[in-house]
């Protein structure tokens, strides 16, 4: 009966004002009590392609099918989180950016997923010019600070998908987050950027956020046929030693597939080998988490 009704939501145009309303219901429920304070993470990267998204996403939902109460915020302008959970970007009505600006409260802009435990607030093409107006903003780097201190005891992770840049975008995942995951591909130009993404970490603990700490670096799109990819990985895990995380996400057509279909790698194809990769990942993330 339950599939029945979800699956005439979905032929509606109010299916996200739907998924909206579930969220407000189930905040009222004993799950959404408030308990220990979650721990805030931005998957952080400011070269694309290395995987930032598929990481996001993946991993809130391998993180929510373990039953954590599971929040993904995406921060990101190409708002490509959304299309990977199955959202309807026209549908979106209030996004992170109103958030950001004060037009709306947090609890406002969050979704109910398909995936039971997993709640998202998706960005918009809004964001592309929220930098230039959060210039003039009083305590510009804490506005997402601030908008996530009321709801951050609500769940148990909080994951934010970071865009491909270094900006005040960036700067505010990092100052309202507790830790970094890095998602490194394996390929040489990734390690290119990634001193400086390192400085960046490094000033914001220094001047905004002395709490902020590196989660871990994931080893992306690694492909065992290539040196190369043994190679940077190697180098990886030289550098950053007992930070990067054993699981590595392979190359997979399936995980390429799944954000076309709208769904996460687990619900796309649980046999997969990118399903095995991120439950696997998730498991590690919660057990240096306990």
């Amino acid at each position: 009966m339950w599939a029945i009704f979800l699956i005439a939501c979905k032929r509606s145009i109010t299916y996200l004002a739907f998924r909206q309303r579930i969220f407000r219901m189930s905040m009222n429920r004993s799950l959404f009590i408030g308990g220990r304070t979650g721990k805030i993470i931005a998957i952080a990267n400011q070269k694309g392609g290395v995987g930032k998204t598929t990481t996001a996403v993946n991993l809130s939902a391998c993180l929510a099918l373990a039953e954590k109460r599971t929040l993904l915020l995406d921060i990101d302008p190409q708002a490509n989180s959304a299309s990977a959970l199955g959202i309807d970007k026209n549908e979106i009505l209030v996004s992170v950016y109103e958030m950001l600006v004060g037009a709306c409260s947090v609890q406002d802009a969050i979704i109910a997923t398909e995936i039971p435990f997993l709640h998202f607030i998706p960005a918009t093409i809004s964001l592309a010019g929220a930098e230039v107006e959060m210039v003039n903003m009083v305590s510009r780097e804490t506005l997402l600070r601030q908008a996530l201190a009321s709801i951050r005891n609500c769940y148990d992770y909080i994951l934010i998908d970071c865009p491909p840049s270094l900006g005040l975008l960036s700067v505010n995942a990092l100052v309202a987050a507790d830790s970094a995951i890095i998602p490194v591909q394996c390929e040489y130009f990734a390690l290119e950027g990634l001193s400086q993404l390192l400085n960046t970490i490094q000033l914001v603990k220094n001047n905004l956020n002395p709490g902020l700490e590196i989660e871990g670096a994931a080893l992306t799109m690694f492909d065992s046929r290539l040196n190369l990819s043994k190679q940077v990985a190697a180098e990886i895990r030289r550098h950053f030693n007992d930070k990067v995380y054993r699981t590595v996400v392979n190359r997979s057509v399936r995980l390429s597939e799944a954000p076309s279909f709208g769904k996460p790698i687990v619900l796309y194809d649980i046999n997969s080998s990118g399903a095995e990769n991120y439950m696997a990942l998730a498991a590690e993330f919660i057990g240096a988490n306990n």
